[in-house]
């Protein structure tokens, strides 16, 4: 970590762009906000834009704007995050689940910093810093035709790898005392203190979800505590061992890497038929999907349904359906 500290202040001072790498969770956020507020860009806008999170034609019109007319609902033009983040910087995340289409457009941006907007011919030029992240091997999808090569290193001027949490373990005492002092104070607690017990299950769990995990799980401790002490009977099952985890690729993963689990742990139990095959596939990836979310957002149905995009009567039905519910 002091590493990656010594690489953001390095390289805020200048103007290139930079690659974030590292599983979710390990703060790639924060890093590309330090290397904006460590910029002579600090003044301007801090634009955050989650790739992973919207269709191609959503996110085309979310990054580069639209004009009216350009597609059913476009009744107002819109500025795009892109133009929003002039003479400031852009933090794509996620960026590896965006299309071919886009990264041409993207790759455009970088090199000339000019594009369209959706549905019109004017160009727009803009002055802005590109900050992007992969929570995947880039080089890796690169090789297998699924990111544009240009593309790649037009990005990667300073890639910065942000280690999992498992490997610097030594950090763990020192973010879970910041996580008490911060939900202590946000939910009107007291909570300073950490058992021996309590200490030992966080230093010896593999964290797959990384620092966030270990943020919910602070989180819930502080809430659900009655004294001035975290005890290991307010952690979770899986700190303790009682419940399976999830393995880092699980946890926080798209729906291509969660299909990829599963079929790689077989499916023994289906039989020749290839639909019956794929719906097997699909359910089985699904309730994957509801659980391990379900997990990270400590089992709150409003929290879970907001990070995965959908109406919480229908995250309720699907629940119920995999009988998840608790």
């Amino acid at each position: 970590m002091q590493e990656v500290y010594r690489l953001t202040r390095r390289v805020a001072r200048s103007n290139a762009s930079v690659l974030l790498l590292g599983e979710s969770g390990t703060g790639k956020e924060l890093i590309a906000s330090a290397v904006h507020r460590l910029s002579d860009r600090a003044g301007g806008p801090f634009v955050r834009v989650n790739c992973g999170a919207l269709s191609e034609s959503l996110l085309e019109s979310e990054l580069f704007g639209h004009v009216r007319g350009a597609f059913t609902g476009a009744i107002n033009n819109r500025t795009g995050r892109f133009e929003a983040a002039h003479f400031g910087t852009i933090f794509l995340d996620e960026i590896n689940s965006t299309t071919p289409h886009l990264q041409v457009k993207l790759l455009r941006v970088l090199q000339e910093r000019e594009f369209e907007r959706v549905g019109d011919t004017n160009t727009v030029r803009v002055d802005t810093r590109v900050i992007a992240a992969s929570n995947r091997d880039l080089l890796g999808l690169v090789h297998d035709d699924k990111f544009r090569e240009d593309l790649y290193w037009r990005l990667n001027v300073v890639s910065i790898p942000l280690p999992p949490l498992r490997n610097r373990r030594e950090d763990i005492p020192e973010l879970v005392h910041f996580f008490l002092r911060h939900y202590s104070e946000a939910n009107e607690r007291f909570v300073v203190h950490v058992h021996p017990a309590a200490r030992q299950a966080l230093q010896e769990y593999h964290w797959p979800g990384n620092v966030r995990e270990l943020q919910n799980y602070i989180e819930r401790a502080v809430v659900l505590a009655e004294t001035d002490e975290l005890t290991v009977e307010l952690l979770p099952p899986v700190v303790l061992g009682k419940q399976p985890a999830p393995s880092s690729r699980l946890l926080g993963a798209n729906l291509e890497t969660l299909t990829s689990a599963v079929v790689q742990q077989g499916l023994s139990s289906c039989g020749p038929d290839e639909d019956s095959l794929h719906a097997k596939i699909v359910n089985r990836v699904e309730k994957e999907l509801l659980a391990q979310v379900m997990l990270t957002c400590n089992n709150v149905q409003i929290k879970a349904a907001k990070r995965l995009g959908i109406n919480r009567n229908t995250l309720h039905k699907k629940l119920k359906e995999y009988d998840l519910e608790n």
